[in-house]
């Protein structure tokens, strides 16, 4: 064998990832150092160059300490520079194929290949929202892809259906389950100050119809009329549900209640719909957390925890990447990602928030939580072990595609 052939063949490849999305949100900061942390496990040996959308608020220092190696974008000539360098892009997880153009624009100005990890299609449960639904020109993007693993087999079977004809289609996890960020300082210290105990609290997280953005002033969003109507119509009904499991978990067992947020908005939330709505005589036993946090301080405190319930997705993906208890509460506006539940083995702690019937499993299902954490661990491990095959499955195809 000649030294070029040699040279070629054990040449380091480097890997493009197209990833943070946004960080007014810990599950959107989550997907970027899950990904990360997967590749740094399977694919030890290549070099990654992040380009990301926002990594402000904090989560571009918490990226560098813990993937010092990970080279960070930053401007239009760096992310030039390497679509020139780069051999793969690997689009991470989303609610769906969030950075289209960006992908389009590297396939049609390199040539080179690309993958997408971890992301729903819009439009398998049809909203009013019509104008989310997934696009021609996005279906015949995604046909080009060398894989797409999808977090939800709603999506997977969207997507054959719409025709979408990549080669290697599969379910694959999110990439949050992966995340191993750590402030156990500040998670500690908070739960000192509010006398919550270690495995003696559950938490829970509030949620509108659709995320009020316009709130948040650095996204600087427009006023949405239709979403602010629908959020206005439907959140009594549906947090009345959860105080009611707040209730009964206060009343019939030892455990506290921490009522806190997966996004900035619902700060606020949890202590009007949540906190405020429920009687005086519990609330020495809820803590209301008046503030956002990070994805570290999150996780530590959600690994503090017996388990976790409300109507988030990404704050119970973490809880069961670390082997902690979590019950989803969904519904179609918030897309087909809550079917991954069913996925991984989860089904009967995954609650329609538009079905009666399942609206009243909510409250026994929390209690049966709070009653027997032990029996809720166990699910919740053999959950998180199901989870772990397929990611080492889906980063064996990625091994294949991006770097044999």
């Amino acid at each position: 064998m000649s030294i070029p052939a040699l040279a070629q063949k054990t040449a380091k490849k480097t890997i493009l990832l197209r990833s943070a999305w946004q960080t007014v949100n810990i599950g959107d900061i989550g997907h970027t150092p899950g990904i990360l942390t997967l590749m740094e496990k399977y694919l030890p040996d290549v070099d990654i160059q992040l380009w990301p959308s926002d990594i402000g608020n904090g989560v571009e220092e918490i990226i560098r300490t813990r993937f010092p190696k990970v080279t960070v974008l930053k401007g239009p000539e760096a992310i030039t520079a390497a679509f020139g360098t780069c051999d793969f892009l690997l689009h991470s997880s989303g609610s769906s194929l969030v950075a289209r153009k960006d992908v389009e624009r590297w396939s049609t100005t390199t040539g080179k290949p690309f993958g997408v990890y971890g992301i729903s299609l819009h439009g398998v449960f049809p909203t009013p929202m019509a104008s989310n639904s997934t696009s021609a020109a996005e279906i015949e993007l995604l046909s080009k892809a060398k894989f797409i693993f999808f977090r939800d087999s709603a999506s997977l079977k969207f997507a054959r259906e719409k025709g979408i004809t990549c080669p290697v289609m599969e379910f694959g996890p999110d990439a949050a389950f992966a995340v191993d960020l750590r402030d156990d300082a500040s998670a500690i210290a908070f739960l000192k100050e509010h006398q919550l105990e270690e495995g003696n609290f559950l938490c829970v997280i509030p949620r509108l119809r659709y995320t009020p953005y316009w709130k948040i002033p650095a996204k600087k969003a427009a006023f949405d009329e239709f979403k602010n109507t629908r959020n206005e119509e439907m959140k009594e009904k549906d947090h009345a549900t959860l105080c009611e499991a707040i209730i009964a978990v206060v009343k019939q067992t030892p455990m506290k209640i921490l009522i806190c947020p997966e996004d900035e908005t619902q700060v606020a939330i949890g202590k009007e719909m949540l906190y405020d709505k429920l009687p005086a005589e519990i609330k020495d036993k809820v803590v209301w957390r008046n503030h956002y946090w990070l994805t570290g301080e999150a996780i530590s405190t959600y690994v503090r925890s017996a388990g976790l319930f409300g109507m988030e997705m990404h704050s119970p993906i973490m809880c069961i990447g670390n082997g902690i208890p979590a019950i989803v509460c969904r519904f179609d506006e918030q897309t087909s990602k809550g079917i991954m539940w069913r996925d991984i083995g989860l089904g009967n702690w995954l609650f329609d928030m538009d079905n009666p019937k399942d609206v009243a499993g909510i409250v026994p299902a929390v209690l049966a939580m709070a009653k027997d954490p032990k029996a809720a661990k166990a699910k919740a491990l053999m959950a998180g072990e199901f989870v772990v095959k397929r990611q080492r499955e889906t980063m064996g195809v990625v091994e294949k595609a991006a770097i044999v």
